[in-house]
């Protein structure tokens, strides 16, 4: 929202200025018309004039008014202080010439700098108003010293005083108020981008920065890294001290990891007890070797209470993602800081985790052709729509593979079948491409009708990668993942082992994330109350044997960490 305001008070400045020196390269018109058609009438000819004389004026006003612009462009682009000294000396010159020919210390034109006093004054503040308002003056004075007629009072030089004193009111009155704007703005902007608790820039101002600093990394070429980081059992210290407390140590780790950024980073709280720290010109090996030494430093912080902490210390779980194919843009790579940070804590908290992808680890695969790697651009486009429309389904589809990358190894699978699996975690819902945004989102109970469409997207995510050779085994788990045990289940109602054994491992991994996630059509379910779930339906919708290892393997990790 600042943003945008201050692009538009940019253009409108610019828009201003523009018909200043418009204004100031018409009247100095004026003068030269005055000189070149002495005795004649200037704004109502009657008689002959010479149309040489006018094109030669009008052509210079032209050439002076391109050149303006082109100085002006300049100074945008480059910053150089050479193309605003030209532009300044441009009409400087352009005015003293006008002032010369019509008169010099008698002119009526030295209110021409008057335009130029102005003008610089907005558009560079006080100080350097001031300074092109003395030279002004300075330049109408010496010329009333120096031409005028020697007399024993000079009245000329007299007169002149005092719009040399207006030039320098001027400069200053304008100055004052365009400093006093500026404070006014930034107190605006303060109070816009800063969260009001830590000081740090707040979770709009971060979207925005993530945005532009990414653009201008892509152009450089160089990398660019995004960290987020959450405090530990941060609800627990909460609950057993107050917000009041909470507060306090949201404040301290604010400003501890505020205190070890670099140069160009961006610090930002991303919402309660969550921090982003947008990283320029950063890989993710850079990203990760600073967030360890955040992590270490942040346990040695005190806060009051702290004994009440697992390990009894202040601890810190983070993810780290950066620029990639598949996370092209600033909206992907947070996404995926996220998730990674999702994992840390999942897994042990108090640590770092960088984001790894599934479509990753297929480009990376020995036996991937050109074809391959223009279906998986494709499928990965298709996600991110997706995602688009239905961020309930990126979480989930991120969980679901961190759960079965970790069941995967309980189980004791061969490579093949963990990567089947873990790709099938990734793909399972694709087919939901073709599914209305309207019945994605609809809290409310589906009608028949939308039913039958929704059952319909295992269907259409096994059409979508049945072509891609490295994911053939894949089909059957994105086919079969909405199967039941007793046949009630769909597309095709298979039941018992007419159902893959991978696709079984997926509906129920699938299903105890549903349970446990938030969704708007249903409350979020505590593991203990979802792993009473999946007992209840063993034998009838799971199957009962990998419930059972699947439990054992989610609550082995809690009890370890």
């Amino acid at each position: 929202m600042m943003l945008s305001f201050e692009k538009n008070k940019e253009s409108k400045l610019d828009t201003l200025l523009a018909a200043l020196k418009l204004s100031s390269l018409f009247f100095s018109s004026i003068a030269y018309l005055q000189y070149f058609f002495k005795g004649h009438t200037i704004l109502f000819v009657d008689y002959k004039y010479d149309i040489f004389v006018i094109t030669v004026g009008l052509a210079t006003l032209l050439v002076i008014y391109f050149l303006w612009i082109f100085l002006n462009a300049k100074t945008k682009e480059n910053k150089y202080a050479i193309y605003k000294i030209l532009q300044t000396a441009m009409f400087i010159a352009l005015f003293l010439g006008a002032i010369m020919i019509t008169g010099s210390y008698e002119s009526n034109f030295k209110y021409l700098f008057l335009f130029l006093v102005v003008s610089y004054t907005i558009e560079s503040g006080m100080q350097r108003g001031l300074f092109i308002a003395i030279i002004s003056a300075a330049i109408i004075l010496i010329m009333d010293l120096l031409l005028a007629p020697a007399a024993q009072v000079n009245y000329y030089f007299e007169n002149d005083l005092l719009i040399a004193s207006i030039f320098i009111i001027v400069a200053w009155t304008v100055g004052y108020y365009v400093k006093l704007e500026k404070c006014h703005i930034a107190i605006l902007q303060d109070m816009v981008n800063k969260d009001g608790l830590t000081g740090l820039y707040n979770h709009r101002y971060f979207y925005d920065q993530a945005e532009e600093l990414l653009a201008d990394c892509l152009a450089a070429q160089k990398p660019f890294s995004v960290m987020i980081l959450d405090i530990d059992h941060f609800k627990t210290y909460n609950d057993i001290h107050g917000h009041q407390k909470g507060d306090i140590v949201i404040k301290k780790v604010a400003n501890f990891i505020y205190s070890l950024k670099r140069e160009g980073d961006v610090v930002a709280r991303y919402g309660g007890d969550e921090f982003t720290v947008i990283m320029p010109n950063t890989t993710e090996t850079q990203a990760y070797e600073i967030a360890e030494k955040i992590r270490k430093q942040v346990q040695e912080l005190y806060v009051e209470g702290r004994e009440y902490l697992p390990f009894a210390k202040l601890t810190l779980s983070i993810g780290i993602a950066g620029y990639s194919e598949l996370n092209s843009n600033s909206q992907d790579i947070i996404r995926a800081a996220d998730d990674a940070l999702y994992r840390a804590k999942f897994l042990q908290k108090n640590r770092v985790e960088i984001y790894t992808s599934v479509l990753d680890k297929l480009y990376q695969h020995d036996n991937i052709g050109n074809d391959d790697v223009k279906t998986l651009a494709s499928i990965k486009t298709l996600i991110a729509v997706i995602n688009s429309r239905d961020t309930f389904t990126y979480s989930h589809v991120e969980r679901v593979v961190f759960y079965c990358s970790i069941f995967a190894e309980k189980l004791g699978l061969d490579e093949q079948a963990k990567a089947d699996l873990i790709y099938g975690a990734y793909m399972h819902d694709i087919g939901k491409i073709n599914i209305s945004k309207e019945i994605l989102m609809k809290t409310g109970k589906l009608t028949i009708e939308e039913w039958v469409e929704l059952k319909q997207h295992p269907v259409h995510g096994a059409e979508i990668i049945k072509n891609i050779t490295l994911l053939e085994k894949v089909v059957p788990l994105i086919l079969q993942h909405h199967e039941r045990i007793d046949g009630n289940g769909y597309p095709y109602g298979l039941k018992g082992e007419q159902i893959s054994y991978l696709a079984r491992v997926l509906t129920v991994v699938d299903s105890f994330d549903a349970m446990t996630s938030s969704r708007p059509y249903q409350v979020r379910k505590t593991y203990e109350e979802a792993f009473t779930e999946l007992r209840r339906c063993s034998g009838s919708q799971f199957d009962g044997k990998i419930v059972e290892q699947f439990i054992a393997t989610i609550q082995n990790i809690i009890m370890e960490y």
